[in-house]
């Protein structure tokens, strides 16, 4: 499988791969089990009381656990379409089922010869094909988990059904052989209790390729799958070598402890599988989370953008209807005044390329989009912001004082943007002196260097400043001081300075008044930073 769709599939425990702390973990476990092996080698055969309920009752918990991994793999294998997955999920469902004809025919646990009518060889048989069958599946699953998948893409239904039709039918061709034919196979037992010779040599063949089944997925383990199929395999060559390189008799300690490892077998993987789709499962919901978030913040900024482009063109538009009303007017009359008309127009027309420059300015803003950024002079755009305003200035009587550093080097950045950022401080500055009565109404806009490599532009009025209490809050988009005021023009200021690498502050001054100020880097074209003046 090659690497790209390898990676497409990291949610996947059969293609996620392990880290670190889980390769730790499996490991730890390994070391246990081979623990286990070396402290209870030397008491292996060991007589301990007969007990033959015990077998039963672990049976039935490797019955439910084993099943209940076999339906976890097809699902995985349902997403993920690979024999691998296919062949180790079928060994699984085989594991379960074999055991319930091992756990009823095993003798003294439901009668004195089990309910299946053979002797004391059948259970043998059921052990020997129950461990054949899963060590086969597992090696089959380290043989094939390489395969590229695009080469196995049945029908998922059709390949499940048909791996459970065959484990069935497999299951009960066997139970019918071993319990009816055993007169007829070669014995396992020479009593009830020891073992014979042929068992003790197929239980270690059996432990061999259990053991190649290990070398080849550590060889080519690459997701967490792999690695606790590992642990598997150890826990099965535990379980097979009591029986095979010890050959513990029934109900010695090397039985008992041979049936323990068989329920560690079948539950190591299900443990893992639960813990790692746990796992996924709250990376899944924090993706959720996270999406959501992701989608309400786009709805936000497309509102914020509504709001932007209803809040940036009012000013024009307004103006455009004031200049056409006044056009009317000077028709009317008698004689029309043309030039006065000629003026009028000229300003609609004014005003409809700074609409269009305003739409052109928020599609860049909310597209990050660099196309339009161009060398600017800063003193320039004031100018032209101030001649936009003139006649709200008038009307509000406000007295502006300019103070333009002359000779400012240029700023690359969009020109409309920084106009409109001029055009909202202004704006502000008229809406904070209405309400100005005691004293005069002065706006003084100023420009000059900042340090070696900035420009600073601040933009000052005598209203009655800004409430301490307020300060920190006044660039939150949608937090206003004004009665039926959006919330938004600070902070598309703020937004508009921050693209341009600069910064904007607000202070309000002890005499009254608010003063607001950004900051631009000096930039050429190419980037560099011109020498001082």
């Amino acid at each position: 499988m090659a690497r790209s769709e390898f990676a497409d599939h990291e949610t996947l425990l059969a293609t996620l791969p392990a880290t670190s702390r889980q390769r730790r973990s499996a490991l730890a476990v390994a070391v246990l089990l081979l623990l286990a092996i070396g402290v209870l080698a030397p008491f292996a055969s060991t007589t301990l009381p007969q007990f033959p309920a015990f077998v039963s009752s672990v049976e039935v918990a490797i019955f439910i656990t084993d099943l209940i991994t076999s339906i976890l793999l097809f699902a995985q294998f349902s997403i993920y379409r690979s024999r691998a997955l296919l062949t180790i999920a079928s060994g699984y469902l085989f594991a379960a089922l074999i055991v319930i004809p091992h756990a009823i025919s095993f003798p003294g646990a439901f009668a004195p010869t089990g309910l299946l009518g053979g002797s004391f060889q059948s259970t043998g048989w059921f052990f020997i094909i129950w461990h054949t069958g899963f060590s086969v599946a597992l090696l089959g699953y380290a043989l094939l988990k390489d395969e590229e998948r695009a080469k196995y893409a049945p029908r998922i239904s059709t390949a499940i059904g048909w791996s459970i039709a065959i484990v069935i039918g497999l299951v009960c061709g066997v139970t019918w052989v071993a319990a009816g034919g055993d007169k007829f196979l070669p014995p396992f037992y020479l009593d009830r209790i020891h073992p014979s010779p042929l068992l003790q040599y197929v239980a270690t063949l059996l432990s061999l390729i259990c053991v190649l089944a290990l070398a080849l997925l550590w060889i080519r383990r690459r997701s967490v799958l792999d690695q606790w199929l590992m642990v598997v395999a150890c826990a099965t060559v535990a379980e097979l070598a009591f029986v095979g390189l010890f050959g513990a008799p029934r109900f010695s300690l090397g039985f008992y402890a041979g049936r323990t490892f068989s329920l560690v077998t079948s539950t190591i993987l299900l443990v893992a599988l639960l813990v790692e789709m746990t796992r996924l499962y709250a990376r899944l919901v924090r993706s959720n989370i996270m999406l959501q978030h992701e989608r309400n913040n786009k709805l936000m900024n497309l509102d914020a953008m509504v709001t932007s482009i209803s809040h940036e063109v009012r000013q024009p538009l307004a103006a455009i209807a004031m200049n056409g009303d006044a056009a009317l007017e000077f028709l009317e009359l008698s004689p029309p005044k043309i030039e006065d008309v000629r003026s009028a127009l000229k300003a609609i027309v004014d005003d409809t390329h700074r609409t269009s420059e305003i739409f052109d300015g928020i599609r860049a803003l909310f597209g990050k989009t660099d196309k339009e950024i161009q060398p600017v002079d800063v003193n320039e755009t004031v100018l032209r912001a101030l001649h936009i305003l003139r006649a709200e200035l008038k009307n509000h009587d406000i007295i502006t004082r300019t103070e333009l550093t002359s000779e400012l080097p240029l700023v690359m950045g969009h020109v409309g943007q920084l106009q409109e950022v001029i055009l909202n401080l202004v704006q502000n500055a008229m809406e904070a002196m209405a309400s100005t009565t005691d004293r005069s109404r002065v706006l003084r806009i100023r420009t000059e260097r900042h340090g070696r490599d900035e420009i600073a532009v601040s933009v000052e009025d005598s209203g009655p400043g800004i409430d301490s209490d307020k300060m920190d809050g006044i660039f939150e988009p949608f937090i206003t001081t004004k009665d039926g005021g959006m919330g938004l023009g600070l902070a598309i200021c703020r937004m508009i300075i921050e693209r341009h690498e600069g910064r904007l502050t607000a202070s309000s001054e002890i005499e009254g008044g608010a003063l607001f100020r950004f900051i631009l880097p000096i930039q050429t074209a190419e980037g560099s930073v011109p020498p001082p003046l």
